[in-house]
């Protein structure tokens, strides 16, 4: 049941910025279930003590039922993804959870052992809306073609094959997060320090994660490269990234942050790579905050997709950038003839400032909209919420949903129904349904604003050091 639950409320959640929310569920479901694991071997023992032998097979097999639970294992994924968002404006806070993470090994080690167990999928699927059969499945956020029947099999075989690729996925982000600080300082090798072994390894490390990572996105190494290039430039179509526009992006960011490593894909400070990850940023970021237009009137994923692209691509973009200032720009230090502090300034790649430019941009447009949203009042909100659901434009979507609750209301037959389920579906209000959702939609917007301000104080705090320098 408890699966069930999360399996309803873990998807959307993880992709919301309700961080504290998203803590909060995450602590307690694997608090429960470290917890059921701690006491498994004393319930077996004091079954087996009774002599209930077939109760003891039960715990055994329970305990490994949901050991191997594919939401189990996503819950630990996205607990350390989380961490991670949430201390990446600060990269000495963020150093700080990765070694708590064992620097991402441990997620790693987790993706190895996905491939030799097979996923559980515990939650109850009949439980589900008929408009989500499964949590990749939303009938209201597209075309819609009508109902077919698919044996339950069929829908545990094709999620087991989506969940594996996704948990793989998510898997490497905290190692690929951590090679990507630790691949800035190697820049000292354009001028004229020798790469180390420990850096060549990681450079190795690094391309073979990457390699991995944009496998399981259905690529190799080298399309993907160009189709991020070509992305960034206009010559191709963002259509190449599929449904998966998230990870490409992630993919980008890192592939950028190894090639101030290896140096292999342009000039030393990584400026054409790093301009054309910007204008990727950029194009995308950008996009969708201006065909947003009012939250009301888009689709979630749309507001989703912003969220996500702020705090996870940017997120990680910015962990960059901080290291590479790091090096060049060493605080504390006192300028030396000839020294380390007098040389620092130059080595600022000027894609480094023109990115810190950029970004502060993007972050500062998407704010700006939030508090217009924000700064609407609750009334005109509403307003516009049941004007939108009661629109006939479109045959599908919430609006449909709606409409069909309202005709349904205006019909109850109290003789078929009863009197206390009639008077249940009579407190059912559209205006206080559509204040409700205005309610929620300014809490998750004042959320997300609190994210783009703290990276906009990252950013000025950079711009500060660089100019002191």
């Amino acid at each position: 049941m408890l699966e069930t639950m999360t399996h309803h409320i873990l998807p959307q959640l993880a992709i919301s910025p309700l961080w504290v929310d998203l803590s909060n569920l995450l602590k307690d479901y694997l608090r429960f279930m470290d917890d059921h694991f701690r006491e498994s071997a004393d319930l077996s023992f004091l079954a087996y003590r009774h002599r209930n032998y077939s109760k003891v097979i039960e715990f055994v097999q329970f305990k490994e039922r949901l050991q191997r639970s594919n939401h189990y294992l996503l819950a630990k994924v996205e607990k350390s993804i989380l961490q991670l968002k949430q201390k990446a404006d600060n990269i000495e806070e963020e150093e700080g959870v990765l070694e708590d993470l064992n620097h991402g090994i441990h997620c790693v080690e987790l993706t190895n052992e996905i491939g030799s167990k097979t996923l559980t999928f515990n939650e109850d699927l009949h439980s589900r809306p008929w408009w989500t059969p499964t949590p990749e499945k939303n009938y209201l956020l597209g075309p819609f073609e009508g109902i077919s029947y698919c044996p339950k099999e069929n829908l545990i075989k094709e999620r087991e094959v989506n969940i594996r690729r996704v948990v793989e996925r998510k898997s490497l982000l905290p190692r690929l997060v951590y090679l990507s600080i630790q691949s800035t300082p190697s820049i000292k090798k354009s001028v004229g320090v020798n790469g180390s072994a420990s850096e060549t390894k990681i450079s190795k490390e690094f391309k073979f994660l990457l390699e991995r990572y944009v496998e399981m996105l259905g690529s190799s190494f080298r399309d993907a490269i160009e189709l991020v290039k070509g992305v960034s430039s206009g010559l191709k179509s963002a259509e190449g990234f599929g449904s998966d526009i998230i990870d490409w992006m992630n993919f980008a960011v890192f592939l950028n942050a190894w090639n101030l490593n290896s140096h292999e894909l342009s000039q030393p400070d990584g400026g054409g790579l790093w301009q054309a990850l910007d204008a990727l940023l950029e194009k995308h970021i950008l996009e969708k905050t201006r065909s947003i237009g009012s939250l009301v009137c888009s689709p979630s994923d749309s507001f989703s997709s912003l969220v996500q692209l702020i705090t996870e691509p940017l997120a990680w973009h910015l962990l960059v950038i901080q290291s590479h200032v790091r090096f060049c720009l060493p605080s504390g230090k006192k300028k030396k003839k000839g020294g380390l502090a007098e040389q620092s300034t130059p080595l600022l790649s000027n894609a480094a400032r023109d990115s810190i430019h950029s970004l502060c941009g993007m972050v500062e447009e998407v704010a700006n909209w939030i508090r217009e949203q924000i700064s609407r009042p609750e009334d005109e909100i509403v307003d516009a919420t049941l004007s939108s659901f009661r629109r006939n434009e479109h045959d599908e979507g919430p609006g449909k949903v709606f409409q069909i609750l309202e005709r349904l209301l205006s019909q109850i037959d109290k003789d078929e129904l009863g009197d206390r389920i009639c008077q249940a579906l009579k407190s059912w209000n559209p205006v206080d349904v559509s204040r409700k959702i205005a309610i929620g939609n300014s809490m998750v917007l004042s959320e997300f604003l609190c994210i783009c301000e703290s990276k906009m104080k990252s950013l000025r705090a950079l711009k500060q050091q660089i100019a002191q320098a």
